[in-house]
């Protein structure tokens, strides 16, 4: 947290927002936490607060203000909101270190090495280059580097490579699958060494004093790793960690972080005894005109202004339609966003409008209401109504197994794939025509409605305010939107009922204009 949040910082937002409400709605009677927060301390937070003149908390409590708004705005469904300055993080946070202490984990020496302020880390001299206009820079982030030689604390972070191999070797725990691979090269090809986790005060103030010695400020890293403990309140007593949700099931991360949550926090976890993440989401990142995000460079995307201008669910579905794969860096671009708009708008509002209006509704009732099964029973294999009925019965166990395996700009290509044959279904049916038959306007409209209401309980965790006005829409009531609702015996239950009809009335507009 250095500036105002751009579209990154909701990016990876989103994607854990998606994975929270998901989990909620297919296991509904299981508790899920979710912890979001801002990273508070450090001497990019110092300088930066300097060159305004403003005391560094005051900077921080501004800043942390806008980065929950965000949250709010983009109706994040976090359970924990955890700040790197509150007392109870530095609990767990003074706890670790003298628990790491007493191990002998923990020892003081003279560390030279290679200082980035961007990213708030020391590198090797394997991990630097010179570059011809910067100077000497790291290889992996391209952040310049300043050679420092001074007292710290360390880590012994080079006695844990043999157990983290092994445990990147047991399965992917980083997905996607390539992360897990680089990470394993690393660490068999270049072993961890020993690790600064202090600074002197008196070069960096703004953080959390080693206990004991406030000559030494706590590295920045070293405690900002320990807010997913924090945030579920470390530590425990007995055995109340599982309770309160360690291990946790996910974390999502973006790339340019990923040595830090595979390396540093699973070995302070192992030093600890205790179990580590069971899975690591690395994401790709955002940019704008194929450049990093920059303020300098003035190239940020605004996720407010976009919001403002596209509303929430418009742009949530941007950002997982186009990045959820996040194996390649995406490129932000006004263009594509309006095209996804009028894609979403087209596919799923239009349908709503189109499939509810009086005209077909009335035109419908005049056929016999028959069930969802008979309808099906009675068409020919070339019907497109046959097509989305398939298409809607697997569709859920397919973005069943996809969330299961993180994939979900994948799984959403499937939700979209019935929209698809829903719209093809209607204008091929053309209920609206006085030539087509009562009997097949009926069944279009049987399916059509069927259809979204299953895509509608799919669409939850995507674009949840969407998702929840289609459903009122559709007389769903909450009990009935959960994932069990749209599982293959569910469905099947559902179809041996009358198809909906007159009941479901002319609905409105899905989309802010």
């Amino acid at each position: 947290m250095l500036a105002n949040p751009h579209i990154g910082h909701l990016y990876s937002l989103v994607i854990a927002d998606v994975f929270a409400r998901y989990r909620r709605i297919l296991e509904p009677n299981r508790p899920v936490k979710f912890l979001a927060g801002t990273d508070e301390h450090g001497l990019k937070i110092q300088k930066a607060a300097q060159a305004q003149g403003l005391p560094p908390a005051e900077f921080c409590d501004k800043l942390r203000s806008r980065f929950q708004r965000l949250a709010e705005k983009a109706q994040i469904s976090h359970t924990v909101f955890m700040r790197t300055t509150l007392p109870e993080h530095r609990n767990t946070v003074e706890s670790v270190w003298d628990a790491l202490l007493e191990k002998g984990l923990i020892y003081t020496a003279t560390y030279s090495g290679w200082y980035s302020i961007t990213d708030e880390c020391f590198y090797t001299d394997t991990q630097v280059m010179k570059d011809g206009v910067k100077g000497m820079i790291s290889r992996e982030t391209g952040s310049v580097v300043e050679q420092h030689t001074e007292p710290n604390y360390m880590f012994r972070l080079s006695a844990f490579n043999e157990s983290l191999l092994a445990h990147y070797r047991s399965s992917d725990h980083i997905f996607p699958p390539q992360q897990n691979a680089f990470i394993l090269q690393t660490l068999e090809q270049k072993p961890l060494e020993d690790l600064s986790v202090s600074r002197p005060s008196s070069r960096l103030s703004w953080g959390i004093p080693v206990p004991g010695d406030p000559e030494q400020t706590i590295y920045v890293w070293f405690e900002a790793l320990l807010v997913y403990l924090s945030g579920i309140g470390h530590p425990w007593n007995g055995n109340k960690g599982l309770q309160a949700g360690w291990p946790v099931d996910l974390q999502i991360i973006g790339k340019d972080i990923l040595r830090f949550h595979a390396f540093y926090l699973p070995a302070i976890l192992q030093a600890l005894g205790m179990p580590l993440q069971d899975q690591l989401l690395t994401h790709a990142h955002w940019t704008v005109g194929q450049q990093k995000m920059s303020k300098s460079v003035g190239n940020v995307a605004d996720p407010f202004e976009a919001i403002e201008k596209f509303g929430v669910d418009v742009v949530r579905f941007y950002l997982l339609r186009v990045g959820g794969r996040f194996r390649d860096d995406t490129d932000w671009s006004r263009t594509q966003l309006e095209k996804h708009d009028r894609e979403i708008q087209s596919r799923l509002g239009n349908l709503l409008m189109r499939i509810t209006s009086t005209k077909i509704a009335e035109r419908a009732n005049t056929a016999p209401h028959l069930t969802i099964s008979s309808i099906r029973a009675e068409l020919r294999n070339e019907s497109p109504i046959l097509a989305l009925l398939d298409a809607t019965k697997s569709m859920p166990s397919k973005v069943h197994l996809l969330m299961e395996q993180l994939e979900l700009g994948d799984a959403l290509n499937e939700i979209m794939e019935v929209l698809r044959l829903a719209n093809k279904a209607i204008n091929d049916v053309a209920p609206w025509d006085t030539n087509t038959a009562p009997a097949d306007v009926f069944a279009c409209r049987g399916a059509s409605l069927e259809a979204l209401r299953v895509v509608g309980i799919c669409l939850q965790p995507f674009v949840p305010g969407v998702a929840g006005r289609l459903l009122d829409a559709l007389n769903v009531s909450p009990e009935k939107r959960t994932w069990a609702a749209v599982e293959e015996k569910a469905l099947l239950r559902q179809w041996a009922q009358p198809a909906p009809g007159a009941e479901i009335k002319k609905a409105g507009r899905l989309f802010q204009q």
